[in-house]
């Protein structure tokens, strides 16, 4: 997926983590549909212009101008949404009073269950790259339980498909 509803090379958000980027990429999904459809919206009115004889009618120009107006109103108003989520998630992020936020030294318990299942997936994926010691630590890790609640399964499935 090519992502371009943000410029990810840019310093602001060079160093997204896997819940930022989770956003982001849930941002250019919505995006693209809402490229796809208006596309697919003026493609609907030329067709439905042309079966009328009016292909080179000033109606096709002023429709498909509304058409591309509400589009860009649309993704900015996603890009917009995306960028409020991003500041209140670094926000967020930050820490409490026992320090920045970190799995599992300090975790944060703001996060939706899905963000978190990111977060824990995350930190094993970069402790190691044995697949066996990596189940291995996180079946005793007591935390993850709790911390994941029903997520704990899939992420335990999750790992235990890169040991075979």
């Amino acid at each position: 997926m090519t992502i371009d509803i943000i410029d990810l090379s840019d310093p602001d958000y060079s160093d997204l983590d896997a819940v930022q980027l989770t956003m982001v990429r849930t941002a250019q999904v919505k995006k693209n549909k809402i490229v796809a459809d208006a596309g697919e919206a003026i493609k609907k009115l030329a067709y439905h212009l042309l079966k009328n004889d009016n292909a080179r009618s000033s109606v096709r120009e002023r429709e498909e101008a509304q058409i591309l107006a509400k589009r860009d109103a649309d993704v900015d108003e996603v890009k917009e949404d995306l960028l409020m989520q991003l500041a209140y998630e670094s926000v967020g992020s930050q820490g409490n009073e026992y320090g920045p936020y970190r799995y599992p030294e300090n975790p944060n318990y703001t996060l939706t269950y899905s963000q978190r299942f990111l977060v824990v997936r995350d930190y094993y994926m970069h402790v190691t790259t044995n697949p066996e010691a990596r189940l291995q630590a996180f079946t005793m890790d007591t935390l993850a339980r709790s911390y994941l609640g029903e997520y704990y399964a899939t992420l335990y499935d999750q790992l235990a498909s890169y040991v075979k």
